[in-house]
């Protein structure tokens, strides 16, 4: 197996898949959860690649973000679309990284992405308040490179 497949279990993908979705409930925003195994990139430069790649700009408010993985690496960013950087201060990911990282850091990657994506959820309801004509515009299971 690669590592990109050993670094989450199918039942912690499927865990990580039901908090995007319970974290899109309370925002108009569209997560997403992209592993792959290794990158010579640094990780917000290539989260900007995957970003582009999964096409996550194409949502009406420009309210898509990315929780980058590279296994090997032991890299991780997080990166919101142009519509979010617009009206969130600078340092609107920090609180949302140091939970994710606080678990990385103890393996335990599941528990820190879960946390991570609600605590994203949570975050981006101020400014991106879940709307009743909210459509889900991205998928929210797990891709992987």
């Amino acid at each position: 197996m690669s590592k990109t497949e050993d670094f989450l279990t199918s039942k912690q993908e499927a865990k990580i898949v039901e908090a995007i979705r319970i974290a899109e409930e309370n925002t108009s925003g569209e997560i997403r959860v992209h592993i792959e195994e290794k990158s010579e990139k640094p990780p917000f430069e290539r989260a900007k690649e995957v970003f582009n790649s999964l096409e996550m700009y194409k949502t009406e408010a420009r309210n898509g973000v990315l929780f980058y993985i590279n296994v090997s690496g032991n890299q991780f960013a997080i990166l919101g679309d142009e519509g979010i950087d617009q009206v969130v201060p600078t340092d609107f990911w920090e609180s949302t990284k140091e939970i994710v990282l606080k678990h990385f850091k103890e393996k335990k990657y599941k528990k820190g992405l879960t946390k991570g994506i609600k605590e994203a959820g949570k975050q981006l309801k101020k400014y991106f308040p879940y709307q009743v004509d909210d459509s889900n515009e991205l998928p929210n299971e797990i891709s992987k490179g």
